[in-house]
C-alpha cells in the first residue's frame, strides 16, 4: 500500500467527508426512542450486529461484485442490476430511501470533486429512480479513487461503524470517550470478518429485524432528528 493509497483510505474513511450520511442513523434513532438502545453495551451491540448481519453478507459482498468487474465503465448494466438487486432485497421503504438518498450524495461530491470514471453510472442513477444505493456507489466511487480491494473493505466497515456510533453521539447515547471505546471495541470484530473471504456469487441477505423495525416506525414519528 503506497502513502499515497493510505491518505486516499484515511480521507474517504474520514466522517468528516461530506458523503450525506450525516443525516442518517440506520434506525439507531428509533431504537434509543423505544428504549433498546441505552448506553455503551447497546450500541457496541447494536454495531457489532450491523457488521456481522448486514455488512458481512450484504454491503461487502456488492463491494466485491464492483470490484471483480473489468471495466464498469463498460459494465455499467451490472452496476444496475447490482442496484435493482438491493432494491429489491431491502424490505423497508425507509432503507431503501435512505439508502439512494446517501449513495447519490456520495455520487454528487466525487463527481464535484472530478473523481473519474462515474459518467456512465451517475447517466443511469439519473434516469432511473430505484437506482443509486449508497453500497454500490460507494463500491463505484471507491474503487474509481483507487482503492484496493482490501483496503475499500476497510473503508466500508469502518464507515458503517463510525457512521453509527457518530450518530449515538449526537443523540446523546455516548459521550465522545465511550465512543472512542466502542470503536476499539469493534474494530476487533471488523478485522475478523475481513479475515474471511467470501464468495461474491452469493445472494445479498441480511437479518437485521429490530433495526428494519425501528426503520419503519421512525418514519410515522412527530419528532426526529434523523431522517433514518
Amino acid at each position: 500500500m503506497t502513502r499515497e493509497a493510505l491518505l486516499a483510505a484515511l480521507q474517504l474513511g474520514d466522517s468528516a467527508f461530506p458523503s450525506g450520511s450525516f443525516a442518517f442513523s440506520w434506525g439507531l434513532e428509533g431504537l434509543v426512542a423505544d428504549g433498546l438502545v441505552d448506553g455503551e453495551a447497546d450500541l457496541a451491540l447494536l454495531v457489532e450486529d450491523l457488521l456481522m448481519n448486514r455488512w458481512r453478507s450484504f454491503d461487502r459482498i456488492v463491494l466485491r461484485r464492483i470490484y471483480r468487474m473489468n471495466d464498469m465503465t463498460l459494465e455499467v448494466h451490472q452496476l444496475v442490476s447490482l442496484d435493482l438487486e438491493i432494491e429489491a432485497t431491502s424490505w423497508a421503504l425507509p432503507l431503501r430511501v435512505g439508502s439512494k438518498r446517501a449513495g447519490r450524495a456520495v455520487l454528487n461530491v466525487h463527481t464535484r470533486l472530478g473523481t473519474p470514471g462515474l459518467r456512465a453510472y451517475c447517466s443511469c442513477v439519473g434516469a432511473d429512480p430505484r437506482l443509486g444505493h449508497l453500497a454500490v456507489a460507494q463500491g463505484v466511487v471507491w474503487r474509481a479513487s483507487g482503492l484496493a480491494l482490501d483496503v475499500a473493505e476497510a473503508v466500508g466497515a469502518w464507515t458503517l461503524a463510525s457512521t453509527t456510533i457518530s450518530a449515538a453521539i449526537r443523540l446523546g447515547v455516548v459521550g465522545h470517550v465511550d465512543a472512542k471505546a466502542i470503536l476499539t471495541r469493534v474494530r476487533a470484530v471488523a478485522a475478523k470478518i475481513l479475515c474471511e473471504i467470501p464468495d461474491p456469487n452469493v445472494p445479498l441477505h441480511a437479518f437485521t429485524p429490530l433495526v428494519d423495525i425501528a426503520l419503519m416506525r421512525h418514519e410515522h414519528r412527530d419528532l426526529r432528528l434523523f431522517s433514518t
